[in-house]
């Protein structure tokens, strides 16, 4: 079955790029499986391009494969693949698209031959493309322009569901600086809410708009994450990186400073944790968020490497990992999510979402904590990002927003070196004291 286009984003970075790079380098499209990237591949192919062939390294022949053992006549490279593939290629209209290209480095190592030709222009699409078992004995190619596709985001998720309201009221909310008032900020909290329960993986999303159905949409979302730890199993066959992919909900619900690595397995030693780590992030499946040591523009030259927290990349599969307890999260569980009536802390679930919307904006994300001496307390900044040469402190809240001991002892102590201060929760926008409450929905168009 074809997958449904959506409208994404990332669009606009194809076209940058074969505007002006792709006669000096490949597109490489990074990101998590199931994102969408071989979807927007092919159809930026189809509608930019005279002709495009599409080569699916996890789904070809031994025919096409055998054509990387020899690059050295690239004229009867390029007549066999015609042949093979049964389309022309058009020299400077034509596109040849990589597809997966993680399993078969043979043909990453190529491109540097292929871009140099300049006949074609070509396209890879990968997800733990950096692992070493996928550079092993290859010349990484320096001649590709490199990408980051993300899960869809909130404008995204409401262009899927052809809602062309909902945006732009919130833009105009945000250029009025004015809240939504009572009736129409329940409404935007509900819209808010669903494509957290939902996410922005493209199944997920085509499925609801199908069947209408969160159980269905829980469904595909579970499959997913059975998927991403298939993938984990051959990175590490011990089991510790879907560990600790799994334990991301639990630790941040408890509250922790930092993710325990004691949470995953007893003993478990830092340097070898630190190195699963690098192959997890390489996969786009998780965020990761330091602490920065010295709050202040440049937070990654002076990040603590041993202090972090992990967020799953998407907020749906997030929740439903969150649930994972049970073989299915039923649909009343998700129609209380929905109406915000179900009885837990649902605080984590937030930060995970801001966490997601921040990365997604291009931010690298920080947090910091600080202790009071007196009370042996931790006060935490959830998050921090720079402007300028300023920085912007962020405290997410899901329930009491008037109460922000944290946020006031930062901007206390770093106050020079503050520009805007953000509460960012579930209730309606107000300006107060210095403070720029923002309600949830509002963030990814900020």
């Amino acid at each position: 079955m074809k997958n449904t286009i959506f409208k994404r984003k990332i669009y606009k970075e194809l076209l940058d790029w074969k505007e002006k790079y792709s006669n000096k380098y490949a597109l490489l499209i990074k990101g998590a499986r199931r994102i969408g990237k071989s979807t927007i591949a092919e159809e930026f192919a189809a509608n930019e391009f005279k002709s495009y062939v599409k080569i699916d390294f996890a789904n070809t022949s031994k025919e096409i494969m055998e054509l990387f053992d020899d690059m050295y006549d690239l004229d009867f490279f390029f007549l066999q693949l015609q042949q093979l593939t049964k389309t022309r290629l058009y020299n400077k209209e034509s596109v040849i698209i990589f597809d997966e290209i993680q399993l078969f480095p043979k043909a990453r190592q190529a491109i540097k031959y292929l871009v140099a030709d300049g006949r074609y222009n070509y396209i890879e699409t990968g997800s733990l493309i950096s692992i070493k078992k996928n550079t092993k004995d290859i010349l990484i190619p320096s001649e590709e322009h490199k990408i980051s596709m993300y899960p869809m985001d909130f404008e995204e998720f409401l262009w899927a569901i052809n809602d062309d309201i909902t945006a732009e009221t919130i833009k105009t909310l945000i250029r009025n600086k004015r809240p939504a008032g009572n009736i129409m900020h329940k409404n935007l909290m509900r819209i808010f809410r669903l494509y957290m329960l939902i996410g922005g993986m493209p199944q997920a999303v085509e499925t609801y708009i199908e069947t209408n159905n969160l159980q269905s949409v829980d469904e595909i979302k579970r499959e997913i994450i059975d998927l991403y730890e298939e993938d984990f199993i051959k990175i590490d066959n011990t089991g510790l990186v879907s560990g600790i992919y799994d334990n991301i909900p639990a630790n941040l619900s408890n509250n922790s400073s930092r993710y325990v690595l004691s949470s995953v397995k007893e003993g478990i030693r830092f340097e070898r944790f630190n190195e699963l780590l690098a192959d997890i992030l390489s996969s786009y499946t998780v965020n990761i968020a330091y602490r920065a040591n010295d709050p202040n523009v440049g937070m990654s030259l002076d990040k603590d490497l041993k202090r972090f927290k992990l967020f799953a990349s998407d907020v749906g599969l997030f929740i439903t990992l969150a649930f994972k307890d049970k073989k299915y999260t039923e649909n009343i569980i998700y129609s209380k999510l929905l109406s915000n009536k179900l009885e837990a802390n649902l605080g984590y679930i937030y930060e995970n979402v801001v966490a997601q919307i921040l990365r997604t904006k291009g931010n690298n994300l920080f947090y910091y904590t600080m202790e009071n001496t007196t009370s042996n307390h931790i006060y935490e900044i959830d998050f921090l990002i720079s402007i300028g040469n300023k920085i912007c402190p962020i405290e997410v809240k899901s329930g009491n927003y008037r109460a922000h001991k944290s946020l006031d002892m930062f901007c206390d102590k770093f106050s020079r070196r503050i520009k805007d201060k953000y509460v960012v929760h579930t209730k309606d926008y107000k300006r107060e004291n210095g403070i720029n409450y923002i309600p949830i929905y509002m963030l990814p168009f900020l």
